[in-house]
């Protein structure tokens, strides 16, 4: 069986942890793949962190790789154009080889025009400043990493052993791939994506406009708050209301309830041991179920499922 070259390209600023993660994953599978880390000058590169880095190669070794990943680097060292040395680098990427960006990677990528016109995703946080910087590209802040063939993107942090582990999986099927996450101890799928990370800060409320009407309704989720409810409270119409509504929050009423109820629910899962249904009527659901349909069309998992991400199973009731 031929051996698979993995270049992994290290630039000033890289986060040491996802520098480590291709080197872990694919030197998990055995001998089925080669990992080596190179620069764009075949110098030492710094971390985020109080340390620097010797790397033994330069950008030639990128010509030889199967598949080439880019790391991160630190958000404070973004720009709209790729780093210096860089393009020239990826340039030499052989026909054929898969291109793989952890996070911050993905505006390398974007900056050299690799993403045009293809679907992408980074970080969430750094979502919006990517979309202003790189309009042609289809951004997808919501999901853990988007295989699109020879160009695959994750975003942050832990979603590079996703994208990695997705790779094996591709390559040598669930078996290896299984056999791998169990070595890094880590699960080989983790249902849903990147939106059940995402914070939404509920805005200050002001005198102004329908705010007041917010935080009234933030106070009274329980109750099943309708368009009329919302109108009468601010002394509107209901078609004033909506259009105000509209123009200060961009999107409906309605729309904007469900995300109010979805996040106190996930606040009250990630804090409490009540059960689904006690928090569906806390929140203003009608049913558990209709909890449960909610949450998984928003972030693509269960309430259990979410409960055991971000507060451990012990005690917790379905």
């Amino acid at each position: 069986m031929r051996v698979h070259r993995v270049a992994v390209l290290a630039l000033d600023g890289v986060y040491p942890f996802e520098l480590g993660i291709p080197s872990r994953v694919f030197g998990a599978a055995g001998e089925r793949y080669e990992v080596a880390t190179c620069s764009v000058d075949g110098t030492s590169v710094t971390t985020n962190s109080d340390f620097s880095i010797t790397v033994e190669h330069g950008p030639e070794l990128l010509r030889t790789a199967d598949t080439v990943v880019l790391p991160p680097f630190d958000m404070s060292l973004l720009t709209r154009e790729a780093p210096p040395g860089v393009e020239e680098a990826l340039a030499a990427v052989r026909p054929g080889a898969r291109i793989v960006s952890i996070c911050t990677g993905a505006f390398v990528l974007a900056a050299t025009g690799l993403l045009d016109g293809r679907p992408a995703t980074t970080h969430w946080a750094l979502a919006d400043v990517f979309r202003s910087w790189y309009p042609q590209v289809d951004l997808d802040p919501d999901v853990l990493f988007v295989d699109d063939g020879s160009v695959l993107t994750s975003a942050g942090a832990a979603s590079g052993m996703d994208v990695c582990l997705h790779l094996v999986r591709r390559d040598h099927g669930t078996a290896v791939a299984n056999h791998v996450a169990r070595s890094c101890v880590v699960p080989p799928w983790r249902e849903g994506g990147q939106a059940q990370y995402i914070e939404h800060p509920v805005p200050e409320p002001s005198a102004n406009g329908t705010s007041a009407t917010r935080q009234w309704a933030l106070e009274n989720l329980r109750d099943p708050l309708a368009l009329a409810d919302l109108a009468e409270h601010a002394r509107m119409s209901r078609r004033t209301f909506a259009r105000r509504f509209n123009e200060e929050v961009g999107m409906s009423p309605g729309r904007w309830l469900t995300q109010q109820r979805l996040s106190r629910a996930r606040h009250l899962l990630e804090t409490t041991d009540l059960g689904v249904d006690d928090i569906a009527g806390m929140v203003g659901f009608a049913t558990g179920t209709s909890l449960r349909e909610h949450l998984h069309a928003a972030i693509g998992v269960s309430p259990l499922a979410y409960r055991r991400t971000f507060r451990g199973a012990t005690g917790s009731r379905t």
